[in-house]
């Protein structure tokens, strides 16, 4: 992805390995900013003037402590705690939490700064921020499970508020985690408010909330096929994932007609080329959400191809939908897709697509949309979610997947706005980079030297 800006871009990155060392992930995430956000800065002096762009990716405050917890054997153990709260000039901080073995400050910092992109893309009131632990909840018992919960929160309460921090949840922080964190804050506090999302419907979530990111992904490739005059109906599609992403993405792609193939875990991928119908998923569902268990499960009970150790994107298809983790889908991949005939490309996940493969699927004017906008129905559903707690009443089901669709078609109008180009195809990298940091950077220059 070489511009004519790119000298201008070198230099700024150089200054950001030099102060972020080692954070990979987060240099990643900013040079895919940097690539569409210099290039306009240089043609928009107040921008420039204010070094908006350096200020943005400093993180406003940076949260590390100790989590110490006890097993079910009675031995001590202890983790690590974070959260990045990255810039709140149009909300406050707002972005999920994260359970895993691969969170790093490098990993938290490069969602943060995402997350700032992508909730201005939904013009609701949220700032951005990041947190999680290199806990890892698989294979641990409920009290475990609660108990980590329990030493986490106990930490973090004193950073958070329905007014200065709202959380939610991410990868490896469900409903359960959710339920956990949010009554050691109520112990904590004495306080019943909003301060977590993704929370279950009886003491304060909303409906559709668990199904809004696959949902939202799903209503703006609709919103892309339009441009072309299509639809997914009768589309083969392919899926990496099988978590709460995936899942509900499958579940939208048979509502709209099109045919769902793939699933994949940590260990391989199934592919089933009957497509995956309302009854596998169910079984698919039932698996992941309640047994635990493994995508190979699903190949053993219908009879179809497991692929062990290899992700989906060699299986051809008419649009791939990476929802699984971050730099999933590589430039091979993206040869594999191009050459079976992938229209089509739009990110579930955050940043699961590679520099490279990028460039190359621009290059070869397959449309690709940018998971800062394709993926942003999840945290939609978190504002809509505050918005509720905030009036203390609950929306109907059919309310709030409204108020997710309007969103997703904005977030799509504003990609076209910033992203047309002058054969008028639209580049929604650049339109969605464009028009998310303009919403927080003008809210920065009008706020004054924060």
């Amino acid at each position: 992805m070489i511009t004519m800006n790119q000298p201008a871009i070198d230099d700024f990155m150089q200054m950001v390995v030099k102060r972020n060392p080692a954070q990979l992930e987060f240099h990643q995430a900013v040079y895919e900013v940097a690539m569409n956000i210099i290039p306009f800065i240089e043609e928009h002096p107040e921008y420039k003037k204010a070094n908006i762009l350096e200020r943005m990716i400093e993180a406003e405050r940076i949260l590390i402590f100790r989590v110490p917890w006890m097993d079910d054997a009675g031995n001590y153990r202890v983790n690590r705690g974070y959260r990045v709260q990255m810039n709140n000039a149009i909300g406050p901080y707002k972005g999920g939490l994260r359970f895993h073995p691969n969170v790093t400050l490098s990993v938290l910092k490069f969602l943060a700064f995402e997350q700032v992109f992508k909730n201005s893309l939904t013009t609701l009131p949220m700032g951005g921020g990041k947190g999680g632990s290199d806990f890892d909840p698989k294979g641990k018992s409920d009290n475990e499970v609660m108990r980590f919960c329990q030493s986490f929160m106990t930490e973090l309460f004193r950073h958070i508020g329905k007014d200065t921090d709202i959380p939610a949840g991410d990868i490896g922080v469900g409903s359960r985690e959710i339920g956990y964190l949010f009554g050691q804050f109520k112990r904590l506090t004495n306080e019943f408010t909003g301060v977590l999302t993704g929370k279950g419907y009886a003491y304060g979530g909303s409906l559709i909330r668990p199904e809004a990111t696959g949902y939202g992904l799903l209503f703006f490739v609709e919103e892309m096929l339009k441009t072309k005059g299509q639809s997914i109906k009768n589309k083969k599609v392919v899926i990496s994932g099988s978590g709460n992403v995936a899942q509900y993405a499958i579940e939208k792609t048979l509502a709209f007609g099109g045919i769902p193939l793939t699933a994949s875990d940590s260990n391989g991928f199934v592919y089933d080329p009957d497509g995956i119908d309302t009854d596998k998923l169910a079984f698919l569902m039932e698996l992941k959400n309640k047994r635990r268990g493994r995508i190979s499960e699903y190949a053993d009970e219908y009879g179809c191809p497991y692929y062990a150790g290899e992700k989906p994107w060699k299986i051809p298809c008419d649009v791939a939908l990476p929802c699984a983790v971050q730099n999933e889908l590589n430039e091979t991949d993206a040869q594999l897709l191009i050459k079976n005939g992938c229209k089509l490309v739009a990110e579930g996940a955050n940043m699961p697509t590679t520099p490279e493969a990028i460039s190359l699927l621009q290059k070869n004017e397959i449309l690709y949309a940018p998971g800062k906008a394709s993926n942003a129905g999840g945290v939609a559903a978190s504002g809509l979610e505050m918005s509720q707690n905030s009036i203390r009443l609950y929306w109907t089901r059919e309310e709030v997947e409204n108020r997710l669709k309007v969103i997703m078609h904005n977030i799509h109008e504003q990609c076209i706005q910033y992203g047309k180009k002058a054969d008028g195809t639209t580049d929604y990298l650049k339109g969605a980079n464009i028009a998310g940091f303009v919403r927080v950077a003008d809210a920065m220059l009008a706020e004054g030297h924060v």
